[in-house]
């Protein structure tokens, strides 16, 4: 009796874990495939997941329902999912600039009270991932997955001012010696 509650609450524990993630579907395409009895229809999904606390990803889903395709989704974008270096202002710690396919994502960081100023996908990524003052400019593709993924790639590239300083082996306050 007493080993079947611990189970039942272990597995509250890993929902715990799982409801921390937020998840938002970006798009939604009916997708239809010629075959040689007629047409095949099935959905693909766009979704991103985040934490709101510097963890994101990106992913896509195909099946042949709306609920399938969008499970697929946050399957993916789990497994894809990238750490973000945040500032104490919610920003990013310097310029950035992302691309993937056709699309071009440039960001800056903005200071305190400023908002997330971005459009479409790129703007749920960093919602998500927890930035809340930032500027952000598609350029290119107005593609909404492509968007997506040009925005996790720049926030991707972000490196701390720290990680800088160690990797060239020299000690944070001569960074900013000049």
């Amino acid at each position: 009796m007493a080993d079947r509650q611990d189970r039942r609450k272990k597995g509250n524990r890993n929902r715990e874990k799982d409801s921390e993630w937020q998840e938002r579907v970006v798009q939604i395409r009916r997708v239809t495939k010629v075959v040689k009895g007629g047409k095949k229809l099935s959905f693909r999904a766009i979704v991103v997941v985040g934490n709101e606390r510097g963890q994101v990803g990106v992913g896509v889903g195909k099946a042949g329902d709306v609920i399938g395709a969008v499970k697929k989704g946050v399957a993916d974008a789990r497994k894809h999912a990238v750490s973000v270096p945040l500032t104490k202002a919610n920003s990013i710690p310097h310029r950035s600039n992302g691309i993937a396919g056709g699309a071009k994502v440039m960001m800056r960081p903005a200071s305190p009270g400023t908002g997330v100023i971005a459009g479409g996908a790129v703007r749920t990524v960093l919602e998500l991932a927890g930035v809340q003052n930032i500027l952000a400019k598609q350029l290119g593709s107005s593609n909404p997955l492509n968007n997506a993924r040009a925005a996790v790639d720049a926030l991707a590239n972000l490196r701390t001012f720290s990680e800088v300083a160690r990797e060239r082996d020299i000690p944070l306050e001569q960074l900013f010696a000049r």
